[in-house]
């Protein structure tokens, strides 16, 4: 297990930037899917630590809230936090509001996607529409912003790129065979793209979360290891941070995950995990 690969313990707030090579002073962040969950703990850390966040969701209501959640953070550190209803299956409309936001925010350092969706699937279900909708969100979404910041950050050659994967992209899983799908493409988009924007000092993180309390999981049964949203944001940056390549949050999910994915198909198929 190498650095890259495995998670370290919780740290306080760095007063750094997340990206090498970026301007002294510069925090300068988007994050895509922040009404909620970590997407939402990450915003809050970052406002603290004197970020101006750009914080995209569907749910303006969610967001107004964020935001003035954040306000005596973001007074306190001369942060700052804007909000922008948007929802992720709207692929055309990325390129006009990621230029908007990034002049806005007087450019860019850290990008952040924690969109995603994983609708109930029955054990004999094949939903097509829920598996499309899976795609949209978590697949198309993600390339639909990736890209664009990809393409700005290989111009100006810094910044660090995040995507928030899932543990669950590591195995076809049967209880939801589509959501595993999904992520286990996310994985190796955002592994393309590190190999490809590294030549230019551009970082790639891909982040695989085990439980996390979110509206993904509520009401789910049989969890274990429930990681407060707060706990896996400061995980996610410390993982930025290091250049982390792939993180688990957190540590014992690497360990969960390398032992799923030496079963056997043969086992692997009776397996309810």
């Amino acid at each position: 297990m190498t650095d890259s690969d495995q998670p370290q313990g919780s740290a306080a707030p760095s007063t750094q930037p997340a990206v090498a090579g970026a301007p002294a002073g510069a925090r300068r962040a988007i994050v895509v899917g922040a009404s909620s969950g970590m997407g939402a703990a990450l915003v809050r850390q970052l406002a603290g630590e004197g970020y101006k966040v750009a914080a995209l969701a569907r749910r303006s209501d969610r967001l107004e809230e964020l935001a003035a959640s954040c306000a005596e953070a973001c007074a306190a550190s001369g942060g700052r936090v804007v909000v922008r209803a948007h929802d992720v299956t709207d692929h055309g409309e990325v390129p006009e509001l990621f230029e908007e936001l990034v002049e806005d925010l007087g450019g860019l350092d850290l990008f952040i996607f924690a969109a995603g969706v994983m609708p109930k699937i029955e054990p004999r279900e094949y939903s097509t529409t829920k598996d499309f909708e899976i795609v949209e969100v978590n697949v198309k979404g993600c390339i639909a912003w990736t890209n664009q910041v990809a393409q700005l950050m290989q111009t100006q050659r810094f910044g660090t790129i995040v995507g928030i994967s899932s543990i669950a992209g590591d195995r076809g899983r049967k209880g939801n065979p589509v959501y595993c799908t999904s992520k286990a493409a996310m994985n190796t988009y955002l592994e393309a793209l590190r190999n490809r924007l590294s030549e230019v000092g551009v970082h790639v993180c891909t982040i695989k979360p085990g439980f996390v309390a979110t509206q993904m999981t509520d009401g789910m049964e049989g969890l274990f290891w429930l990681a407060k949203p707060e706990q896996a944001a400061a995980q996610i940056l410390a993982a930025a941070r290091n250049r982390a390549n792939v993180r688990y949050v957190f540590r014992r999910w690497w360990i969960v995950g390398t032992i799923v994915k030496s079963i056997p198909s043969f086992l692997f198929r009776h397996l309810n995990i």
